[in-house]
């Protein structure tokens, strides 16, 4: 079992994420930007995660594929990434849950990841026949690159790590480090080891508080550098799991990595807020016509603090449903909210997100 011991530059990283997760925790996003860029945040993970794994699919691709009904036939590479972002849906509603880290879910993360395999794929590696070494071959030269423990320790390894999670005090961020190693060095299984692993990491991060309202992709930056992610991973150590790998004399090169790729991918959430306000700026204007832009206007000069469909109607000399039909898109558009009082609208005002822009507004409008 890997074991860390805390020195100033892990320290140092913890306390940057640290910053950067209190700051994100500050944004008020539209609700409609955030569920775009979660969506979108999936894709980019669903795409980078398979692409270390070899995946051929471009971005463009994939999201096309997970966009596609889920009746379509889809090819392996396009079913790889369909599964992945399924499983980030599912994972998603478990750490919304709290549901604990079990062998159970590690199972289940991987089924779900080789869905659409032959029955073989799914589930932890038996036995291989006599003679045959199960290893992780180098595709170009033939030669074994890692030799996982063997079949008959696996269990026990699993049982090891969900009892560490359970009960350990390690900071969260550590935890994820460590299960994401674990998970790839064990191999439990014959497929899928790599991408159940990231997943499962990225679980904790969530649970934990660490998932950055589920805004950006971690697995981007393992991606940005196949090598250097797979490196760390190894540590210099020889390619049979006992000697070393189940317990590194120096852990520290894969911790220090794994938590500067959070580091850089928390530090990059904090640079999307701006965007976010003008995109949703530039969307919410595209999104109303003549009418309502004129009503929006005469709303944000007269009736800031609270209005009524009945006093506008009266106002503007037009019927108490044309209004509400108006200002239906409005609410639409992110630019007013109703006040909702025992279950009926009392009244309409400007959302924060008016107020904050409203003098750019009523000069874009004019």
């Amino acid at each position: 079992m890997i074991k860390v011991v805390l020195d100033n530059q892990i320290l140092k990283y913890i306390s940057e994420i640290d910053r950067n997760r209190y700051s994100v925790s500050s944004f008020k996003m539209p609700v409609s930007v955030a569920s775009r860029l979660r969506k979108n945040s999936k894709k980019k993970s669903s795409y980078a995660s398979n692409r270390i794994e070899g995946n051929p699919l471009t971005y463009k691709q994939v999201s096309e594929v997970i966009d596609k009904d889920e009746r379509a036939h889809f090819l392996k590479p396009e079913q790889e990434v369909r599964n992945y972002f399924l499983a980030l849906n599912y994972l998603e509603e478990k750490a919304v849950l709290k549901e604990k880290f079990t062998k159970k879910m590690i199972l289940d993360v991987q089924k779900m990841v080789v869905k659409g395999a032959s029955k073989e794929k799914t589930g932890i590696r038996g036995p291989m026949p006599p003679g045959v070494l199960f290893a992780v071959y180098d595709q170009n030269t033939g030669s074994a690159d890692y030799i996982p423990p063997e079949y008959c320790d696996i269990d026990g390894l699993l049982d090891e790590l969900v009892e560490y999670v359970n009960t350990t005090d390690d900071h969260p961020l550590i935890v994820a480090a460590i299960v994401h190693y674990q998970l790839v060095t064990i191999h439990p299984f014959e497929d899928g080891n790599g991408r159940t692993a990231r997943l499962l990491s990225g679980y904790i991060l969530n649970f934990n508080g660490y998932g950055f309202n589920g805004i950006g992709s971690l697995e981007e930056y393992f991606e940005y550098d196949i090598n250097e992610y797979y490196d760390s991973l190894q540590m210099g150590l020889p390619a049979l799991y006992y000697s070393g790998r189940d317990n590194p004399p120096h852990p520290e090169i894969w911790i220090y990595y794994f938590l500067k790729m959070v580091r850089l991918y928390s530090t990059k959430i904090l640079e999307l807020q701006p965007d976010t306000d003008n995109e949703e700026y530039r969307n919410g204007l595209t999104y109303i016509n003549r009418k309502e832009r004129e009503l929006f206007v005469l709303l944000m000069k007269e009736y800031r603090y609270g209005f009524t469909p009945i006093e506008i109607s009266k106002r503007i000399g037009t019927t108490n449903r044309t209004v509400i039909n108006r200002l239906s898109n409005l609410v639409k558009a992110g630019f007013i909210e109703p006040v909702i009082v025992k279950e009926r609208i009392r009244f309409y005002k400007m959302t924060e997100f008016t107020i904050k822009f409203i003098d750019e507004l009523i000069t874009d409008l004019s």
